[in-house]
C-alpha cells in the first residue's frame, strides 16, 4: 500500500515549529478524538478552561484547536456507553504551549476560574499540570526545557522523572507576567497562545509487551523511555510522541468501538519511507486497514482508533 505525500492538512497548512518541536519529528501526534455524552458541556468546558476555539461544527461533533490548527474534535453518539475506568484508550491528552510563561499565565486563569487540578509534575524534560474534563478524560498541559537541559542515560535512553513542581511560584509568575499575546492587548487571558499543539498522546493499554511491539516494531517509533508498567515512545529523539502504560487496565479485554473516550488519533508522518514501512508491515501482519485519501485507519491491538497519514 502507498500513500501521496501531501504538504498540508485537511484544514490548512502545517505550522513550521522549531527543529527541535515535536511536529518537526519524522512522525508526530496530529490530532484526537473524543466520544463524548454530553458535546455542548465538554465544548464548552475546553473553551473556557483549555483555551481552545470552535473550528468547525457538523451534526456529529465540533473541532477545537489553536490559530486555526486543529487539535481535538468532540463527537457524541446516543449510543455511546461510558466507557469504564479499567477499559483501554485515554490515560491523558498533553497539550504543548510554546513557554513556561504560556503555562504560568493558564495556571493563573485556571486559579481564577477554580479548576479542580489532579496534580503537577517536574518531568526533567518538561513540566506539567493535569487535569481532568467534564467526563473524566484526562489532560496534561506542559511545557518543554530546551532540549540541551535534557540528559541522555548510557543506554540512549531520555532521562525522565515525576517531582514535584512548585505550583505556588509558577503561580507567582503568571501573576507578574500579566495577560499573554492571545489576549490582543487586553486585560484578561483570551485562551491559548500561538504554537499550542497535541504534544502527545499517553495511552492506557492491557499489555505492555504487545505495546512495545506495535508502536515500536510494527509503527516503527523508538522507545526512548521506560517507567515501570510503562513505555514512552518517540521519533526524533522527542522524549515522547506517545506513551502506554497498564496501571489500571492490565489484562483487560479490547475497547469497544461505542465507548466513550478516546475513539481516535491521527500520526502524522513527515518521512514517507517511515509510512511506507509501517504500511508494509501492517499488511505482513495482516491487520486490516481502510485507505481515505492520504490516510490509512485501522484498529490497534487494544481497540483503539489510529489513523496513519502524510
Amino acid at each position: 500500500m502507498t500513500l501521496a505525500s501531501s504538504a498540508s492538512s485537511e484544514h490548512g497548512a502545517l505550522p513550521h515549529p522549531g527543529p527541535e518541536h515535536p511536529l518537526s519529528m519524522p512522525a508526530f501526534v496530529d490530532h484526537a478524538r473524543l466520544v463524548v455524552r454530553d458535546l455542548p458541556l465538554v465544548s464548552s468546558w475546553y473553551q473556557a478552561v483549555m483555551g481552545l476555539s470552535v473550528i468547525e461544527r457538523r451534526p456529529s461533533g465540533e473541532t477545537l484547536g489553536v490559530g486555526g490548527r486543529p487539535l481535538l474534535t468532540l463527537t457524541t453518539s446516543n449510543h455511546a456507553a461510558l466507557a469504564p475506568r479499567n477499559a483501554p484508550g485515554l490515560f491523558h491528552t498533553a497539550f504543548l504551549v510554546p513557554d513556561r510563561p504560556a503555562l504560568a499565565r493558564w495556571l493563573v486563569h485556571a486559579a481564577r476560574q477554580q479548576v479542580a487540578l489532579d496534580g503537577a509534575s517536574d518531568h526533567l524534560v518538561s513540566e506539567a499540570i493535569y487535569l481532568a474534563d467534564p467526563e473524566g478524560n484526562g489532560i496534561e498541559i506542559y511545557r518543554d526545557r530546551p532540549r540541551a537541559d535534557w540528559t541522555t542515560l548510557p543506554d540512549g535512553m531520555v532521562k525522565m522523572a515525576t517531582r514535584p513542581l512548585d505550583l505556588q511560584s509558577l503561580y507567582a509568575e503568571g501573576l507578574a507576567l500579566g495577560p499573554g499575546p492571545a489576549s490582543g492587548g487586553g486585560a484578561g487571558w483570551a485562551g491559548m497562545e500561538p504554537g499550542t499543539a497535541l504534544g502527545h498522546l499517553h495511552l492506557q493499554v492491557s499489555d505492555l509487551p504487545a505495546a512495545n511491539g506495535f508502536f515500536r516494531d510494527v509503527l516503527g517509533l523508538d522507545i526512548i523511555s521506560t517507567y515501570p508498567g510503562a513505555s514512552f515512545f518517540s521519533t526524533g529523539r522527542y522524549h515522547h510522541h506517545l506513551a502506554a502504560n497498564v496501571w489500571n487496565t492490565r489484562d483487560a479485554p479490547r475497547r469497544s468501538a461505542d465507548m466513550t473516550g478516546l475513539g481516535t488519533y491521527t500520526l502524522r508522518f513527515t518521512d514517507g519511507t517511515a509510512l511506507q514501512t509501517a504500511l508494509a508491515a501492517l499488511d505482513r501482519l495482516e491487520i486490516p486497514t481502510t485507505r481515505h485519501g492520504d490516510s490509512v485507519s485501522l484498529t490497534d491491538p487494544f481497540g483503539i482508533g489510529l489513523t496513519l497519514s502524510t
